[in-house]
């Protein structure tokens, strides 16, 4: 499990974080904000805005 935590970087030491003081909750609402913030980065991209239109 360290080894997969080491390869992810700045997320692997949050997730290795949160799974060592046992707050599981919060890895789902963690996992939503960087899919979120993802998709606002993609969504800014001039050529994917007529696809994120057709998803209204």
């Amino acid at each position: 499990m360290r080894d997969l935590f080491a390869r992810m970087g700045i997320l692997g030491e949050l997730l290795a974080f949160l799974w060592r003081r046992k707050l599981y909750w919060l890895i789902p609402m963690i996992i939503t904000l960087i899919l979120f913030a993802i998709f606002i980065i993609l969504g800014s991209n001039p050529a994917l805005q007529p696809f994120i239109y057709t998803l209204h």
